[in-house]
């Protein structure tokens, strides 16, 4: 019993230090994550953390632009995944879904139809979708065709050691436009591809092709 108790210790924390998984249960990351996948989250992008605490032993990295982050959300303490969209000192403008970083408009393109074709029928008929452009990172958003209030924000210029965060569905993603800025030290790591998809809408079994690096 001694053994096994040592050997459940050892696996849970290193999956507090080193690496870990994590279920995503709702579609604010769509088109680039949907519901039933399961991501591969590297604890060691940024930094090395005490286990089973958010205390930092050693910092060799900071999240940037477009990468994928898993974080406790300053709201209610949930794990969350979003996409970084500011870094500090950035300045981030939102209008009509369209992003302004530092005075500059994003460019904007044709979706890769690939990434796109994941969602449902409903879905892809009900929603535009686009090639978001960040510096070094082209990724799939998607929106509803009517603006609502969140289509809109800023500007927001991002102090020291905080964080932006957006989900790419971007009218029904909870995020920094509803709980604020994420301060760094509540960046678990970073989501760097998707393990196994299971499909609720099909016995949830196994999807096909999602065993990729995100985007």
């Amino acid at each position: 019993m001694a053994e096994l108790a040592l050997l459940a210790l050892v696996i849970f924390a290193s999956r507090s230090v080193f690496g870990d998984w994590n279920y995503v249960p709702s579609g604010s990351m769509k088109p680039t994550l949907v519901e039933g996948d399961m991501i591969y989250v590297d604890k060691l992008a940024y930094d090395l953390k005490i286990p089973f605490t958010t205390l930092h032993l050693a910092e060799w990295d900071d999240p940037i632009r477009g990468e994928i982050v898993v974080f406790y959300s300053p709201k209610d303490d949930i794990r969350m995944v979003k996409r970084v969209i500011g870094e500090p000192g950035d300045t981030i403008l939102m209008r009509d879904n369209r992003l302004i970083i530092n005075g500059q408009p994003l460019n904007y393109s044709a979706p890769d139809q690939q990434t796109v074709s994941v969602l449902n029928d409903e879905e892809q008929q009900s929603f535009l979708f686009a090639t978001e452009q960040l510096p070094g990172v082209d990724h799939a958003v998607m929106r509803q065709p009517t603006p609502t209030p969140q289509s809109n924000f800023g500007p927001v210029t991002i102090p020291a050691g905080e964080y932006l965060l957006l989900g790419d569905n971007r009218d029904r993603s909870g995020d920094s436009r509803f709980f604020g800025l994420v301060e760094r030290e509540r960046i678990l790591g970073q989501a760097t591809r998707v393990l196994i998809s299971w499909n609720g809408d099909n016995f949830y079994l196994p999807r096909a092709g999602r065993i990729n690096h995100l985007r």
